[in-house]
């Protein structure tokens, strides 16, 4: 395996932890980092969903990074499916983590992210199947 595909699978699998941890802590944990107030959460792009985009933006490119490391190996659907559970099961936990609230477009956005991802990883795949050689 190649040092670069290392790295990546490293990136890919380090965003994860990094993408649960976020989820999990009870409050804004970069609010904290950026702001020092853990009721803050940061926009990344203005916009009138709140953080909705925030969630769409990672959710792609997590996804997007995890479908183009594992394109050509035998995990690729697990990988896919995983992304889809996660995306739902992390907006879920907020029902249940106190200062944490499930929003139903950070879910919408979640599982956005994931499908746009996965359908430019299936147009890829479907341009480079039929050029020619």
């Amino acid at each position: 395996m190649s040092k670069i595909i290392v790295i990546l699978k490293f990136i890919f699998h380090f965003s994860v932890i990094f993408l649960v941890i976020l989820s999990l802590f009870s409050g804004s944990l970069i609010g904290l980092l950026l702001y020092g107030d853990i009721g803050k959460q940061p926009d990344l792009i203005p916009n009138p969903f709140g953080t909705a985009i925030n969630h769409f933006i990672y959710y792609f490119y997590l996804s997007l990074l995890g479908f183009s490391i594992y394109l050509k190996d035998r995990i690729f659907k697990k990988v896919v499916y995983a992304l889809f559970f996660l995306s739902i099961l992390l907006e879920l936990l907020h029902f249940i983590i106190p200062n944490r609230s499930f929003q139903l477009t950070d879910l919408i956005s979640n599982i956005l992210g994931v499908t746009v991802a996965y359908f430019i990883i299936k147009i890829y795949l479907f341009f480079k199947s039929n050029e020619k050689i």
